[in-house]
């Protein structure tokens, strides 16, 4: 179901390397807000070690930011030495495209990497690239992303439910 991620992890850094390589991702595409950083702008504890494993295990990464203010995502692609393209308007396909371009990867070999299911892991999914769902850094959004958390809460319990009827 394009609803429902293929991972979900409590935070970022709990993505390993060898999960990547188990599911052949050779590129990551990563939101900025509740992702990377929270709401002050404050980076994750542990993003530079983890980007740096990442990049060292010859993983491609770019930031696909919805943000419209190019100065914060351009800091957060500085620090982590990685492109951007901000605006992306996800769940459209556009920013998606534009990045797959930059990372000269197919699809299949993307993992998008996002803190929601209406923009990062809709977008993701509709484009055929692995999707991997993270907890919100923290508990302050945005209005527009405050409105989605109760219906996107509801989508991850049925996620749980269905995996728990697999094992």
């Amino acid at each position: 179901m394009q609803l429902y991620p293929k991972l979900y992890f409590d935070k970022i850094t709990d993505i390993t390397v060898e999960i990547l390589e188990k599911n052949h991702i050779k590129g990551l595409m990563l939101d900025v807000d509740n992702t990377l950083i929270d709401y002050k702008k404050d980076i994750l504890p542990g993003l530079d070690t983890w980007i740096e494993k990442i990049k060292e295990s010859g993983i491609k990464c770019i930031i696909l930011s919805n943000s419209n203010k190019k100065e914060k995502v351009k800091m957060v692609a500085d620090k982590l030495k990685i492109p951007y393209i901000f605006f992306a308007t996800k769940p459209l396909k556009r920013g998606f495209q534009k990045a797959k371009g930059i990372l000269n990867l197919e699809y299949k070999e993307i993992a998008t990497v996002g803190d929601q299911i209406f923009t990062d892991i809709i977008g993701a999914n509709r484009l055929g690239m692995f999707s991997i769902l993270v907890k919100p850094i923290n508990e302050r959004d945005l209005l527009i992303t405050r409105i989605k958390r109760p219906i996107e809460k509801k989508i991850i319990q049925n996620y749980f439910k269905k995996q728990n009827t697999k094992d």
